[in-house]
């Protein structure tokens, strides 16, 4: 939507997605930024369940706490339809990355993507659009 949040600190604003969501009442958020995670920062890839940045630091606490946080908001605005980033270690619904670090994605959710779907959300990638 074009805030730059993305751990580059630089956003992944989405054209299909400001056409889909033209006229219709939303509201924006980023589960890493909700679990305290600065911008820019390093990126997070997810290994063995674990979300490790990319000098070895463990972030699961964090992502943990925006995907919670994530799942409140979605609890008091109920949502018909909820829009994530494919591929990221948060919102990625079909993939994410394998945990190398080599822009290499594999079948998998993020985070806050699973917990999502897995509280009964419809929950949709900007690439389903």
């Amino acid at each position: 939507m074009g805030k730059n949040c993305k751990y580059s600190g630089v956003s992944n604003d989405n054209a299909k997605v400001h056409d889909f969501l033209q006229g219709k009442e939303y509201i924006m958020f980023c589960p890493e930024m909700l679990g305290n995670l600065p911008v820019p920062r390093q990126p997070v890839e997810i290994i063995e369940n674990r979300a490790i940045n990319s000098a070895g630091q463990d972030k699961t606490e964090e992502f943990s706490r925006g995907a919670t946080l994530s799942l409140q908001l979605c609890e008091k605005y109920q949502p018909e339809l909820i829009i994530l980033k494919e591929g990221s270690p948060s919102c990625g619904v079909h993939k994410i990355y394998d945990g190398t670090f080599s822009h290499t994605t594999v079948k998998g959710s993020g985070f806050t993507a699973s917990l999502l779907k897995k509280m009964g959300y419809t929950v949709i990638s900007e690439e389903d659009l």
